[in-house]
């Protein structure tokens, strides 16, 4: 990646009206944590990977291994983050449990960012 030089003003000079406007609207800090956790949790290829899976199919632990070429160990590991943070949700049938994404939320944001890397 090219290293970019960021520009900067050459005084200091404060908008106060926009600074202040700004501040009225931005989240409390601790939505802003959660917020940048959430995101957390897509830096990491295996769970894109698996929700990228789950995009075409609920399945189960031993379907997502399979398909991957993991093992069930590695992705109920993965499985458990994805739940924690509400982005796959979970059925029973029998003895065997199915995994789907947690809503239409996750497929538009997974989208937006192939859009955005696709640029």
């Amino acid at each position: 990646m090219e290293k970019l030089e960021v520009e900067h003003c050459e005084m200091t000079c404060i908008h106060c009206d926009t600074v202040k406007a700004v501040q009225e609207h931005m989240p409390e800090a601790e939505e802003l944590k959660e917020l940048a956790d959430f995101f957390k949790v897509f830096g990491d290829s295996t769970r894109i990977k698996i929700l990228y899976v789950l995009f075409q199919s609920e399945m189960c632990v031993c379907d997502l291994a399979q398909t991957l070429d993991m093992t069930q160990s590695a992705i109920s590991h993965q499985l458990r983050i994805l739940k924690q943070m509400k982005l796959v949700a979970n059925r029973r049938e029998g003895k065997t449990v199915f995994y789907s994404l947690a809503d239409g939320h996750i497929k538009t944001i997974m989208n937006q960012g192939m859009e955005h890397i696709r640029e």
